[in-house]
């Protein structure tokens, strides 16, 4: 493994019975970033999970996390990491510091050293001033912040989460992705599963595909949007009858052909210059005098580049079949 390299893995392959589950997989997570494993249900994501933290052996192949082997050296690589899985494993009978407490001593902490720990990551969480009360009483997004906590015990050079946002709201959703910026900010390494495109677009820095066990690309969430091609210039116009004016004009504006929703009453072109060539189309529109019911630069998302790269739909909030 490369000194700038939290994790690598070479050639990965496991099987269950008859199935192939990794087939050849690669990965390379540079230290200090947020490095995404996006691919449909059943690709392998969480069986590679399994076998960077030493929960699975691999079949074929060889991988390091924090510069130790996962195979010959497994207790080295449980002292670096933290793991947080589909579900949370806190304890409803015990107060949040209880908690926390408990996961110190687990971890051969002294009393006053897990006691001490515990009011650190409860401060870090912002979960000071619910030290003192039952889980069972949290938010989902409280919850999944304690339990993140608890991965981070003994501070880990690397943080596995898997799914960590699976049936969380919205609100509980953004409360997990702020702890996990904050972790990556001091240092932490974090490789994220998750089926929730925005997700992986808005926490990583890089993102690895993988479908049916084997690796299909690898690219920032900006990078693997730009391989379905450029943005697009999208117009609406107010009437039918406007919709083949538009079309005449976008053609002698930009020389491009766009295509035409009459259904929507939209015109779509891609761009490969946006601010310009809508300014110029925004100008001629109000020249010619027609009536625009909306106008604006639409960029790829990561679904749409996900279904590109995969031909298959994210399944939100599915548990993984291997």
């Amino acid at each position: 493994m490369t000194n700038q390299s939290a994790v690598q893995a070479r050639g990965l392959v496991k099987r269950y019975k008859n199935k192939i589950a990794l087939d050849g997989v690669d990965l390379d997570v540079p230290r200090g970033t947020v490095h995404g494993l996006l691919g449909p249900n059943g690709a392998g994501k969480t069986t590679a999970v399994r076998i960077l933290t030493t929960l699975t052996d691999a079949d074929g192949g060889t991988a390091s996390v924090a510069g130790f082997d996962v195979r010959s050296q497994p207790r080295e690589v449980r002292r670096r990491i933290g793991l947080t899985g589909q579900q949370t494993a806190v304890d409803d009978l015990m107060t949040a510091r209880q908690n926390l407490t408990m996961f110190g001593r687990l971890f051969r902490l002294g009393k006053t050293a897990a006691q001490r720990r515990a009011d650190e990551l409860l401060e870090i969480f912002g979960l000071a001033e619910a030290a003192g009360r039952s889980p069972k009483k949290f938010s989902g997004g409280m919850r999944r912040r304690l339990d993140l906590a608890a991965s981070m015990i003994l501070a880990p050079q690397v943080l596995f989460l898997d799914e960590p946002t699976t049936g969380l709201d919205p609100a509980g959703r953004r409360e997990v992705w702020e702890a996990v910026r904050d972790l990556a900010a001091q240092g932490t390494t974090v490789l994220l599963t998750t089926h929730y495109l925005d997700e992986a677009d808005k926490l990583c820095d890089r993102i690895s595909v993988i479908d049916q066990g084997r690796n299909f690309i690898e690219d920032s969430p900006a990078g693997l949007k730009r391989r379905i091609g450029d943005e697009r210039l999208e117009v609406v116009v107010s009437h039918p009858a406007e919709l083949q004016r538009l079309e005449e004009l976008v053609v002698r504006v930009l020389g491009a052909e766009p295509t035409l929703d009459e259904a929507e009453v939209r015109l779509s072109v891609p761009v490969s210059d946006g601010v310009p060539a809508l300014t110029s189309v925004a100008a001629e529109i109000r020249a010619q005098d027609i009536d625009v019911a909306d106008i604006g630069l639409r960029r790829p998302t990561l679904d749409e580049a996900f279904l590109h790269l995969t031909s298959a739909p994210a399944e939100p909030a599915i548990k993984e079949t291997r």
